[in-house]
């Protein structure tokens, strides 16, 4: 059995006791998750498709317009803080990097990790989170929180 699925194995199985969500086996098990977790799993599914798409596109302002700022991220090495989605397209490619574009693009919907927190990609390279526009959160929009280069 490979690491990743022994890691993966043992995070879901932790999840399960805690009363997380399970890693997902399918697409509809991560809606269902999605739904469960945060109410409606469609604003998610655009979102991650809408980044996989700007990414492989190396499209830097479709990128710029999914990431909620500021964010702290790394550019070439140096933790920096993005305050707008101006500087995040002048500095895309030093953050999102070969490596990360790769966990990015070739994650598939039905290994996705779904918490609390929203939905990672990879080993936490790329969290997405709802990001509440109103006081019940009935109104959100689902936006990128953390990029960060995991060893």
């Amino acid at each position: 059995m490979k690491m990743k699925s022994v890691r993966n194995l043992l995070l879901a199985l932790a999840l399960v006791l805690i009363g997380g969500a399970p890693i997902a086996a399918d697409d509809a098990v991560v809606n269902q998750t999605m739904d469960q977790m945060f109410g409606d799993h469609t604003k998610y599914q655009a979102a991650i498709e809408a980044l996989q798409t700007a990414v492989a596109a190396q499209d830097a302002k479709g990128v710029a317009e999914l990431v909620d700022y500021p964010i702290g991220v790394e550019v070439n090495g140096k933790e920096t803080n993005i305050r707008s989605a101006k500087t995040f397209e002048e500095n895309y490619a030093g953050i999102i990097t070969p490596a990360i574009a790769k966990v990015i693009t070739e994650q598939k919907y039905a290994d996705l990790f779904v918490n609390y927190k929203g939905v990672m990609f990879g080993d936490g390279q790329v969290w997405l989170s709802g990001i509440c526009k109103d006081n019940e959160c009935k109104d959100f929009d689902v936006k990128i929180e953390t990029i960060q280069n995991v060893p």
